[in-house]
């Protein structure tokens, strides 16, 4: 025979149930923040490097780059995984960035072309995000770095716009060369979401970082 079950027990069971199934919501929505907060860490005790994922798309302004400057989108140097940072790396990488933020005006591709989004070298002393980061890039490979540590990057910026920088593969860590900041940092400390860089293997590949929204161009500011 089963057994009643009386009305006040029966309320009290269906109460349990909600507040059961409002934890577990609730759980299930935190767990979902704390997996978009840590989507782009390579480890959540030591993120040193970011993690790379699937291949994706490369930005249009990168892909007609390409078609203009098909030898920098080639492999240069030895195909190593990390820099090694000793004294003199450092120098080198400190002085080409604070030269480079120093040496172009900061134009978006509106003023400076007419286009919404166009990549180039800053020759003539004017760009915008990503033209710095082609510009140092290319003065570090002219030095001896190779391509394979100094991989493209657009992000979202704080205010959620797209956003290029440099990121540089080291044995301290993936370090992020930027127009807008004067000091070199590492990637988890930008306040960024990353979205894509170059893979490490191919300068012409590249693959996700883990913030899936995309944003539709890069460096619609400075």
């Amino acid at each position: 025979m089963s057994k009643r079950i009386s009305p006040p027990c029966l309320l009290l069971a269906l109460a349990a149930a909600l507040l059961c199934a409002g934890v577990s919501a609730a759980s299930a929505q935190e767990q979902r923040a704390q997996n978009t907060r840590f989507a782009n860490l390579a480890s959540a005790f030591a993120p040193r490097h970011l993690a790379d994922g699937r291949v994706t798309t490369a930005p249009t302004g990168y892909v007609r780059f390409c078609a203009e400057h098909a030898h920098d989108c080639e492999a240069a140097g030895a195909g190593i995984a990390v820099m090694k940072l000793d004294t003199q790396r450092t120098a080198e990488l400190e002085r080409i960035n604070r030269t480079v933020n120093e040496a172009v005006q900061p134009e978006t591709d509106l003023d400076h072309y007419g286009e919404t989004e166009r990549w180039a070298y800053p020759d003539d002393g004017r760009g915008d995000c990503e033209d710095y980061v082609l510009e140092k890039r290319r003065r570090l490979i002219n030095i001896g770095w190779p391509s394979s540590v100094l991989l493209i990057t657009v992000v979202r910026d704080r205010e959620g716009d797209g956003h290029a920088v440099l990121t540089v593969m080291t044995d301290k860590g993936d370090l992020i060369l930027d127009n807008q900041e004067t000091d070199i940092r590492p990637w988890k400390d930008t306040g960024y979401r990353y979205v894509k860089r170059q893979s490490q293997v191919d300068p012409s590949t590249w693959v996700s970082l883990g913030e899936t929204r995309v944003p539709p161009v890069v460096g619609t500011g400075r």
